[in-house]
């Protein structure tokens, strides 16, 4: 009988840390996000689109459109429009020192900079890029799932 309450304690143990871990209800969840941009209140003529590119799937699906604006007062957003991909657990938005990440072992081994959280699988949002950040080498972003190490998807940033 012990051993059986053992066996129990152990199985809610392994279930509650499995679930902590892969999160698998965020699969059927779509997190969505209407952020507006930034620039808005800026006259137009204090913005420009400095790269643009759109998403193609890595691991998961992906689409939409990723663009890099500068603002006034040297201030750059990465912007993510009609934007779409699966949720997961862990996710952030990187800048990858590459053309291209067709694959996982790119975004290890090129490197990046994580822009910080995925704020959502659906929808147009806006990330900070850091000052000082030499677009000439970080030539993509990548949606990325820190947890398993995966690429969810990339868009390569091309020149206007």
């Amino acid at each position: 009988m012990k051993r059986r309450w053992i066996f129990v304690l152990l199985s809610l143990v392994i279930l509650g840390a499995g679930w902590f871990l892969f999160r698998p209800e965020r699969l059927f969840v779509n997190a969505r996000v209407n952020e507006t941009f930034p620039g808005s209140s800026s006259s137009p003529e204090s913005v420009a689109v400095v790269l643009t590119g759109s998403f193609h799937d890595g691991a998961h699906k992906g689409a939409g459109a990723a663009t890099i604006h500068q603002l006034a007062e040297d201030k750059r957003v990465l912007r993510l429009t009609n934007f779409e991909t699966s949720n997961g657990p862990d996710v952030h938005v990187y800048l990858v020192a590459a053309e291209d990440a067709t694959d996982n072992e790119t975004v290890t081994r090129s490197g990046f900079i994580d822009l910080g959280s995925l704020k959502g699988n659906i929808g147009d949002q806006n990330y900070d890029v850091p000052a000082g950040t030499d677009l000439g080498k970080y030539r993509a972003v990548t949606i990325w799932c820190r947890r398993f190490s995966v690429n969810f998807a990339t868009a390569p940033l091309k020149n206007i």
